[in-house]
């Protein structure tokens, strides 16, 4: 009856929003040239992220997320303009020049709204809170639109969530209503009837917070290999047989799919458990992946996720965290199934994190952006006329026949570089050994990145996240291990040893962020759970203590800052962080696997190599507490899957172990 009574008030809410007809002019914006003085500079100029400093000029009043932005709010009784977005999102460009560098739209939330501006990246407690809520109230109303990003959140004065959507336009335009329309009618909604607007942000707020709270459990899941099979038949279901991967729609070849690189660890512990159906999924879709255009085949690593089913067109943002996991699958996948194109993806991977995104201090860069001078993908792309002059005739032709050049454009009149088949099949029909035909395309490679590096560069955020140089420091040392590669050993020390010595506070905690020679913000659950697993395969690389004892110090402070003593498991948040509507766990894996998952693989591994059987136990109640999920949407939670076969294996080993009587 809450729940409808809710749907009902909000339906009446939006209804008014669009009832209501507000005269509003049309300025067009105006643009600075770039070599004159901003006219404008607001107090993001003090901050850190470089997303957030991208807004520092604009003529919006910006705020960071904070008390002082929140105080305002408060005394002034005004509503919050929540602006959520990150560095190498395409659309929060695309509005920030359209609407904040706007000067009467910026004329309009300066004089109603208390406007917030937040990098998902370093707030990812906010993001989740008010995306969750921004899905809640578009289900609620009956709008078909998703979340993403940007997110663009209309906030109670006390920061409980009223409305918002995604992308605005700035003006009303082909029946899409326009930012400045929206602003005008939330603000004459709120002025006409605040109380009502209030009781409203109070229910949903309220729904927020229930649909994000761990519930006990009404049943025990026995914790047995049949939770496994459960994982790998969905995952079977969900699998492109064709393509590789999962997800696909097969009547809707447009829709973008993922690497998934926590199903891809699934996969691997699975072909490590002789399963063939595993290790036909897992070698399918490595393949496919590092065909396509998903994957850089002049400058190495890959984009963010394909835009369509055949991974050939990508959305072209790269970030640390999908290079980071994916240098590692492969690595692995070469230690189940030698292949020297899964060599070559590491090898090439590597390179270009260590040529591109990493800091001289060590420390790696969060992203790279999609757009150049405003173009989506201009930087990878290529034409003819511009391949041509940078080789022989006969490199020409290899190189076109290789990746593609040679047909039609496949990308707005250009090229993104792919293979139809592996490489070995291509060196088969020149008569060539794969190796020779590497030779000939890695001297063409050389040149075109030469050539490619000379034009405009997309914007890298040079923001260093602990928690994703720990998945990167993973990544490292797995090649480093199966390879016997120093140079990469070497970086994954220096990375650790960066993040040990630069982000923490004086009592040792990890700090979330680092920038501008300035790390803040106390670490999230993912931060603690991915360095420490870095940590832990620079041990089993290396060997050494130091790193097994820095493991340890850290999941020591992990588990007094996350723990959940009441249901077992982990806080996504730890008890440093301000209370916001909802205190999550966040057991489901997304682009990153669950930290709650990460973290039982880390006790099990310290259990043993520290002899801490006190951590099994602990584990054993990460997974336990995120049984109902595993149980009945098994292919959520692959990653927490993978630690339960970690610990089952432990479990066999110490029944075998013990004395029958």
């Amino acid at each position: 009856m809450r729940l409808f009574q809710l749907a009902c008030t909000l339906l009446a809410v939006w209804a008014q929003l669009i009832a209501l007809d507000r005269a509003i002019g049309a300025a067009e914006p105006t643009d600075v040239a770039a070599n004159e003085r901003p006219r404008h500079t607001n107090r993001l100029s003090k901050e850190t992220s470089p997303y957030l400093l991208l807004h520092a000029h604009n003529p919006v009043d910006w705020y960071a997320w904070g008390e002082e932005a929140l105080a305002k709010a408060r005394q002034e009784k005004k509503v919050i303009f929540l602006s959520v977005g990150y560095s190498s999102c395409y659309w929060c460009h695309v509005m920030e020049r359209e609407s904040f560098m706007d000067d009467q739209i910026a004329a309009e939330l300066n004089k109603n709204f208390v406007c917030i501006k937040v990098d998902r990246e370093e707030r990812p407690d906010i993001d989740e809170i008010y995306m969750q809520a921004l899905q809640i109230y578009l289900q609620l109303v009956g709008s078909k639109q998703g979340g993403g990003w940007p997110l663009s959140m209309f906030l109670t004065p006390d920061a409980k969530p009223l409305m918002g959507g995604t992308y605005f336009p700035p003006r009303d335009k082909d029946g899409r209503m326009g930012f400045l329309t929206v602003l005008g009618r939330v603000h004459e909604a709120w002025s006409a009837d605040a109380q009502k607007w209030q009781a409203t942000g109070n229910s949903l707020a309220d729904y927020v917070a229930d649909s994000l709270k761990q519930r006990p459990m009404l049943k025990v899941v026995k914790l047995e290999p049949a939770l496994l099979d459960s994982v790998l038949r969905a995952l079977v279901g969900q699998y492109d047989e064709t393509y590789g991967g999962f997800g696909f729609n097969p009547t809707n070849a447009r829709q973008p799919k993922f690497p998934e690189p926590p199903n891809l660890v699934f996969l691997l512990d699975r072909t490590r458990h002789k399963s063939d159906t595993a290790k036909t999924m897992l070698i399918a879709t490595l393949e496919k992946v590092s065909q396509g255009g998903i994957r850089d085949h002049v400058g190495g690593g890959f984009h963010r996720y394909s835009t369509d089913r055949y991974w050939r067109v990508p959305h072209f943002e790269k970030m640390l965290y999908d290079n980071a996991q994916l240098a590692s699958v492969y690595a692995q996948a070469y230690e189940l199934a030698p292949r020297a194109d899964f060599k070559r993806v590491v090898d090439e991977t590597l390179e270009f994190v260590l040529r591109e995104m990493t800091d001289p201090s060590g420390g790696f860069y969060s992203a790279i952006d999609a757009e150049t001078n405003s173009q989506e993908g201009r930087f990878y792309v290529w034409d003819r006329k511009e391949v041509r002059p940078a080789l022989t005739p006969d490199e020409f032709s290899l190189w076109a026949s290789v990746y593609g050049i040679s047909a039609e454009p496949n990308f707005e009149g250009h090229y993104i570089p792919l293979l139809s088949q592996p490489l070995v099949e291509e060196a088969k029909k020149r008569q060539l050994s794969e190796a020779a035909l590497d030779e000939k395309l890695q001297a063409i490679r050389k040149r075109l990145l030469t050539k490619r590096s000379q034009r405009p560069r997309p914007l890298t955020d040079t923001k260093i996240l602990a928690g994703w140089n720990g998945l990167m420091i993973r990544g490292l040392a797995d090649a480093s291990r199966i390879f016997e590669s120093e140079q990469y050993i070497a970086a994954a020390a220096k990375a650790a040893e960066f993040v040990l010595n630069k982000m923490r506070d004086s009592d040792g905690r990890l700090l979330r962020t680092h920038a501008l020679g300035k790390s803040k913000l106390p670490g999230y659950l993912d931060d603690y759970a991915f360095f420490i697993d870095g940590l832990i395969a620079l041990h089993q690389a290396t060997g050494h203590e130091r790193w097994l004892a820095a493991a340890a110090e850290l999941m020591q402070i992990e588990l007094a800052l996350f723990w959940d003593e009441r249901l077992g498991g982990l806080f996504y948040t730890s008890t440093l962080h301000e209370p916001l509507i909802a205190r999550s766990k966040l057991p489901t894996d997304g682009v990153t696997p669950s930290g709650n998952s990460v973290s039982a693989a880390n006790l099990l591994y310290l259990a043993t190599a520290l002899d801490k059987p006190d951590y099994v136990a602990r584990a054993e109640k990460c997974i336990q507490a995120a049984t109902p999920i595993l149980d009945e949407h098994p292919a959520a939670v692959p990653q927490l899957a993978t630690a339960l076969s970690t610990w089952l294996d432990l479990r066999r080993k110490s029944d075998s172990q013990t004395p029958k009587k």
